[in-house]
């Protein structure tokens, strides 16, 4: 595969893993609900499943992220290379342990006392908001912005979407913490990006060969 065609199908593939192992996760630990309610209405099933597809989705994001480095090339800026590199690490790190918080939670459910697993998820729900909301979400709006500010510098990305990125991941960085719902945005736009690559709006121009008398 090209080098857009394989970053568009690893973009995908993370946006419906990782939207859906969200999706998973939010329902399951609804906010508002009663700590330890997950285990009551059989929402720990969920939470298995979501632990399940969370490290296909890091897998995908990893290849995204390692083939869009790629598509650089001649253009890679290293200080903005280093930060969205660095931002999508970060980002994926936190969702990962978020996913095993909620997967650990699962797992010891069963063997606690009702005073013992109230404690125990009103602890492990607050750490995985916390960890997805406050800090991962976070992170990948820094993700946004730096892939952005590179796509902006070079030319590859249409000005309408660079400003469009930058406003959704404005608006990440600042409320994150008014819904949980609110990291299903970052799937999405990097499923946008990754229909972009596929249609070749954002590949890269080919590099002018050197004349003759160039020394």
């Amino acid at each position: 595969m090209t080098t857009p065609r394989a970053a568009a199908l690893a973009g995908v593939l993370f946006a419906l893993f990782f939207g859906a192992a969200l999706i998973l996760i939010r329902t399951a630990l609804p906010e508002g609900a009663e700590p330890g309610s997950q285990w009551v209405d059989g929402a720990d099933h969920r939470l298995r499943v979501a632990a399940l597809l969370m490290p296909f989705a890091g897998i995908a994001f990893l290849w995204f992220m390692g083939v869009i480095r790629d598509g650089f090339g001649r253009y890679e800026d290293r200080f903005f290379a280093t930060v969205f590199l660095g931002s999508g690490l970060l980002f994926l790190a936190m969702m990962f342990l978020a996913a095993g918080v909620g997967a650990a939670l699962e797992a010891i459910g069963p063997h606690l006392d009702s005073s013992d697993r109230s404690a125990a998820a009103a602890f492990g729900q607050a750490l995985a908001v916390v960890i997805s909301k406050t800090y991962a979400l976070r992170m990948a709006a820094v993700f946004m912005i730096s892939l952005a500010t590179i796509w902006l510098r070079t030319g590859l990305m249409p000005r309408p979407l660079v400003w469009g990125t930058y406003l959704v991941a404005l608006t990440l960085m600042a409320a994150a913490e008014v819904s949980m719902w609110l990291t299903l945005a970052f799937p999405a736009w990097v499923l946008v990006m990754s229909v972009l690559l596929f249609s070749g709006r954002l590949t890269p121009a080919p590099t002018a060969a050197p004349s003759p008398d160039t020394v």
